[in-house]
């Protein structure tokens, strides 16, 4: 859907396929949960066809508003890593057309290091025609929920810790520029059988311009991310929520992106190791807090302790922060230097579908796997992204 905050979807001066076309079901075993679809469908789309045949897609990020092989491509994840993994997880095949006309079928028990390099292989092994994907149980659209405030980062830690063996869902917003750092509120939920119910309309809201400069800014951040902590402290507790409105809050925001002025924004979202992420984190907290910037969006969570599908997948064993900057020109790009020196002492890695400025170093540093994984890359792709970390 063109929809990566970074240059993984891009290609300028050169050609771009946009596989949206490849939009097709092909198969639903309704019995097995087993569907068969090209990899233009969208995301929403297998949602709303499937969870009222009583199943759904096993993990999803945080926009369904995506394709299947973008999904693959990039090996999604979602708020439930600890329990289901990445997208690739539920990946039992997939079809790929390389540009020299040879046509692969591989699995995870069928060619294994094809499809290793293409879940997550940032769409370079090749372009995903087809994919055959193991949905999971689900009684209906509806979700047991929970919000939980906390106060900092030892709170945080301790209700990840406590919520792992009992709720699938877990994520938090976290305020990046409160006094102290590290407040925020934690979320979690499991899917739950709530009976018949009326689904909530779905109210959609476009940013109808582009504002002269950011509305996220210096002034108007610490009293935005002040005034939606309060108000949902006060909203904390139980409640039966729809899926949609849990997994994809910025949905029935479109166009969110325009707020953030004519500039635009960049996101940076890192996973550190589990066992230094407290520290980590708290050092990165403080390089934002010193700079002046900041950041409204800024999910923080852990994941679980497995290894990714895909020689290049984002996700690890660890903690991971992701946040939205207003693009303020060379003050942001020094912030950035700083929370990449964080990030590769800690051993780290920054999310490359979301990436359009990591130095080739830590790009290096945090894919070990990449020897390995230029094996298989198709020479007859490249796209901004592989050109700046890989040469080509």
């Amino acid at each position: 859907m063109g929809r990566s905050y970074g240059d993984v979807c891009l290609n300028p001066a050169g050609v771009l396929w946009q596989t949206t076309g490849l939009d097709r079901f092909i198969r639903l075993d309704e019995s097995a949960g087993r569907l068969v679809c090209e990899a233009g469908v969208l995301l929403r789309d297998i949602q709303r066809l499937v969870i009222p045949r009583g199943w759904i897609l096993p993990v999803t990020p945080g926009t369904q508003l995506v394709t299947v092989g973008g999904a693959i491509a990039n090996d999604v994840h979602g708020k439930n890593h600890h329990v289901l993994g990445s997208f690739g997880d539920h990946v039992q095949r997939l079809n790929l057309t390389r540009t020299d006309g040879a046509t692969i079928e591989c699995g995870p028990d069928l060619l294994p290091d094809w499809f290793a390099a293409t879940v997550g292989g940032l769409g370079l092994t090749g372009v995903i025609t087809e994919a055959e994907i193991q949905l999971r149980r689900v009684a209906g659209p509806w979700l047991d929920t929970e919000t939980v405030p906390y106060a900092n980062l030892n709170e945080f830690f301790s209700l990840a810790d406590d919520s792992e063996s009992d709720w699938e869902h877990t994520v938090s917003w976290i305020d990046c520029v409160s006094a102290g750092g590290g407040r925020g509120l934690f979320m979690r939920g499991n899917p739950t059988d709530a009976g018949s119910r009326p689904e909530p309309r779905s109210r959609m809201i476009t940013v109808p311009f582009v504002p002269p400069i950011s509305l996220v800014n210096r002034l108007s951040l610490p009293l935005f991310n002040m005034a939606y902590f309060n108000l949902k402290k006060r909203q904390a507790g139980r409640r039966i929520a729809h899926y949609e409105s849990f997994f994809y809050p910025l949905d029935n925001l479109l166009e969110w992106n325009r707020i953030y002025g004519p500039m635009g924004f960049f996101q940076y979202q890192s996973v550190v190791p589990r066992e230094i992420g407290r520290d980590a984190v708290q050092a990165m907290l403080g390089e934002i807090a010193r700079s002046g910037d900041g950041s409204f969006l800024a999910v923080l969570k852990t994941f679980g302790d497995r290894q990714p599908v895909g020689m290049m997948s984002f996700p690890r064993p660890g903690v991971t922060l992701a946040l939205d900057f207003p693009n303020r020109g060379e003050p942001t790009l020094k912030l950035f230097e700083r929370l990449d020196a964080i990030i590769l002492e800690a051993g780290g890695r920054i999310y490359l579908a979301k990436d359009a400025r990591m130095p080739r170093g830590l790009f290096e540093a945090g894919y070990p796997r990449l020897k390995e994984f230029q094996r298989f890359r198709d020479p007859g792709i490249s796209s901004s992204l592989s050109r700046r970390l890989m040469g080509n």
